[in-house]
C-alpha cells in the first residue's frame, strides 16, 4: 500500500517534476486515478525502472514542495 494521498491537483504538480527529471517519458505514460496511489507506484517502478522505496520517496519529496521546480 502506498504511504501517500494524491489528488488530482497534485498529481499534475507531481507529474510535470516526473516528467522533467526522467524526459524519456511522455505524460501519456503516466496515468493517475484518484485513490488508485498502488497502481502509480507499480507502473513508475516499471517505467523508471526503480524501487518501491525511491518512487514512495519521490512522490513524498515532491508532495512537500509542490510549488517548487526540483524533484
Amino acid at each position: 500500500m502506498a504511504n501517500f494521498t494524491l489528488t488530482a491537483e497534485n498529481w499534475e504538480k507531481v507529474k510535470i517534476k516526473f516528467l522533467r527529471k526522467y524526459r524519456d517519458l511522455a505524460g501519456a505514460d503516466i496515468v493517475f486515478t484518484p485513490g488508485k496511489e498502488e497502481e502509480l507506484v507499480q507502473q513508475l517502478m516499471h517505467l523508471v525502472k526503480r524501487d518501491r522505496e525511491y518512487i514512495e520517496f519521490t512522490i513524498n519529496k515532491a508532495l512537500a514542495d509542490l510549488k517548487g521546480n526540483r524533484l
